[in-house]
């Protein structure tokens, strides 16, 4: 594991050019896409200390993003939508169904700055070597992700009647499916009831 992750500013370069390059939203079956959601999910559980529920289950990053949100918010309309998916049954495939939708309505970063924006929170859940202690590093992060904001993206997102493939949302498999993915259809496409 690296000393310090790196942060998504080329990711995000890549996309912001791509998108104005092209001219068309980013979707599912950018490979651009796919580097992001990854980096925000590494930076996201990078030096996470391990929290547990009170029932045992590990908490992740979808915990942290919820008592963050929740300090700042009534309520946030991504965490509503996310926990309404009985279908997402992990930490993590709600914390990634969390990142898809707050790139769709173009609020992740605005999103991840309410989360960071208490020092005492952060060093409730991360240890001294995350980036978001560190307030140049936390600037850059979230100054790199205000830039996507100008982009659109057209990705499926979960819904109530969708049938999971394994490994869509909850399993190893980072986010999102590609489209050419053997289980992408079954995994991104909503069903009739």
């Amino acid at each position: 594991m690296p000393a310090q992750p790196c942060h998504p500013t080329e990711t995000v370069a890549e996309l912001n050019h791509s998108y104005r390059e092209q001219n068309l939203p980013v979707t599912d079956g950018s490979r651009e896409l796919h580097s992001l959601c990854a980096q925000l999910e590494f930076l996201l559980q990078f030096d996470l200390k391990e929290k547990r529920s009170f029932f045992g289950q590990r908490k992740d990053y979808w915990d942290f993003l919820c008592q963050g949100l929740a300090r700042r918010r009534q309520e946030h309309e991504g965490v509503r939508f996310v926990t309404s998916l009985d279908k997402l049954k992990t930490p993590v495939g709600r914390g990634r169904a969390f990142l898809r939708y707050c790139l769709v309505h173009r609020q992740l970063a605005e999103s991840l700055q309410l989360c960071l924006l208490d020092p005492e929170s952060l060093r409730e859940w991360y240890y001294a070597r995350s980036p978001f202690l560190s307030p140049q590093r936390r600037a850059e992060i979230l100054g790199s992700l205000y830039e996507l904001d100008g982009v659109t993206f057209r990705l499926a997102l979960p819904s109530r009647q969708m049938i999971m493939a394994p490994g869509s949302m909850d399993g190893p498999m980072a986010l999102p499916i590609p489209p050419w993915h053997p289980m992408g259809c079954q995994a991104i496409h909503a069903h009739p009831p």
